[in-house]
């Protein structure tokens, strides 16, 4: 049995190792109570021109929405920037992308349907202000320096400090957009597991959900022009964990990374006290102090937010390497990863069919996919083999894990769509090359036809539980 859950207090002052591990532990959950997350970055652009929106704009989005009742504004500097839901809620990016993340599910339908009522609500309103959402990894039009920066004091360090670190952070936080999936593990040899598989899926995932080909109104070279700006963001806070090498890595080790890495800020009373003027680690931090302020477990909270490796603990696990997809499209990431990972079965063959040897050759394998997606050659094979494989792995683990625990749908309906872009070769991020030529106002009609939301939202889900093969061992 896992240990039970533990519980955090923010406010605690760390005084002892113990206390960095525990917000790990915090994330332990029995296989029964197993449940799948799902974060979606859109961008908004005007209607009209397919330029970025303003935040004036935006903010007047996130107003309407609040005045329907169904979400509470979360200010700053005297402007709205989010919003809280009953189980979600919605925040803005560096250049004005917008993000729902929402509720932990047990099944994809539930899911689905907070989805469904937020895209459903959010185009009903951005309609009315001329604006567009576009499920799309990078800004099509609008240049670096003409987007806006989202009036959030986090950004204000942030911004500076990527121009000091990388070549391209800028433009990660305000021209990127993607899709996070979040899952749970039951103990520490559990999570360790999943975090190998999750990272030796990267390569795949920027193949398969590669969506992000042009960037201020050019083609760029790259199907995922995302996965190469994100390369080249901060060498300190992403890319790979290399310690999941090791067949003895457990919690302690990706503390010792986190503590390594240069903290931005930290937060007291609702201030935002910057810490990038000198490279000043959580581990300095323990030994020094900052000023009069100690760490505490919110200050430690905060830290490994800001740790972007394409997985991270925050304390689920998160996976980050799916550009922003249309919105048919974008349940299909968590359904492929839910059967990879909730089933012991489809766990063991993904992990012997993608495991990587050393961190340098998942490096090339992303590159290989970002350049060529599913016809990348990875591990002897191309990517659009490694699909088909764990397309049916998936599909497989979905239907026992439904199964066992007694649910009345096969949740596989949320891969429908997958095999055809597996079985064609050919990525969204191609298709949108095939339709992008002639004017702005034609290239702004391929993007709606190719990612606007709101889209076709509705998966067939009422399949029944009929896998008959044998049961597997948890």
């Amino acid at each position: 049995m896992p240990t039970p859950a533990v519980k955090i207090d923010p406010n605690s002052r760390i005084t002892s190792a113990d206390q960095l591990l525990a917000f790990f532990r915090s994330g332990l959950r029995p296989a029964e109570k197993w449940a799948v997350g799902a974060e979606m970055e859109t961008l908004v652009v005007d209607g009209k021109t397919g330029e970025a929106a303003d935040f004036p704009r935006i903010e007047a989005l996130l107003s309407a929405l609040a005045a329907t009742g169904q979400w509470t504004p979360v200010y700053e500097n005297d402007h709205v920037i989010g919003l809280l839901g009953q189980h979600s809620s919605v925040t803005l990016e560096p250049g004005g992308q917008i993000e729902l993340s929402g509720r932990l599910c047990t099944d994809l339908a539930c899911n689905y349907d907070e989805f469904f009522d937020y895209v459903t609500d959010i185009t009903r309103e951005a309609r009315k202000l001329g604006l567009l959402f576009l499920g799309l990894g990078t800004q099509p039009f609008t240049p670096l320096t003409e987007i806006d920066w989202v009036p959030k004091h986090r950004y204000a360090i942030m911004g500076p400090y990527m121009n000091r670190c990388g070549t391209q952070g800028q433009r990660m936080m305000k021209q990127s957009a993607g899709l996070q999936v979040n899952l749970d593990y039951s103990d520490e040899a559990d999570c360790m597991d999943k975090l190998r598989l999750a990272q030796a899926l990267s390569p795949l995932l920027y193949a398969l959900f590669a969506n992000s080909p042009v960037l201020e109104g050019r083609k760029t070279g790259f199907l995922s022009t995302r996965g190469h700006i994100w390369a080249h963001t901060d060498p300190d806070r992403t890319g790979f964990l290399d310690f999941l090498f090791s067949a003895d890595a457990g919690f302690g080790d990706y503390v010792e990374y986190a503590l390594d890495v240069p903290m931005y800020f930290i937060v007291r009373e609702g201030r935002y006290l910057d810490l990038t003027e000198r490279r000043f680690t959580f581990r300095n931090y323990l030994d020094q102090g900052f000023g009069a302020h100690r760490a505490t477990q919110g200050d430690w909270n905060l830290h490994l937010s800001t740790l972007f490796t394409e997985v991270r603990l925050r304390p689920q696990i998160e996976m980050r390497s799916a550009d922003s997809l249309p919105a048919s499209m974008s349940l299909m990431v968590a359904g492929l990863l839910k059967g990879l990972f909730y089933d012991q079965a489809a766990l063991a063959a993904a992990w012997d069919l993608c495991r990587p040897n050393s961190g340098a050759e998942l490096r090339a394998g992303c590159e290989a996919a970002w350049d060529k997606g599913l016809q990348a050659v990875w591990q002897g094979r191309t990517l659009q083999e490694t699909a088909r494989i764990c397309l049916e792995l998936s599909r497989a683990g979905l239907a026992r894990e439904s199964c066992r625990w007694a649910r009345d749908r096969n949740e596989a309906v949320f891969l429908n769509g997958l095999e055809q872009i597996i079985e064609s070769g050919q990525t969204m991020a191609e298709r949108l090359l095939q339709d992008w030529h002639g004017s702005r106002s034609a290239k702004l009609a391929a993007l709606t036809r190719h990612c606007a939301f709101p889209g076709d939202l509705a998966p067939s889900r009422d399949v029944p539980c009929a896998y008959a093969g044998p049961e597997v061992e948890d």
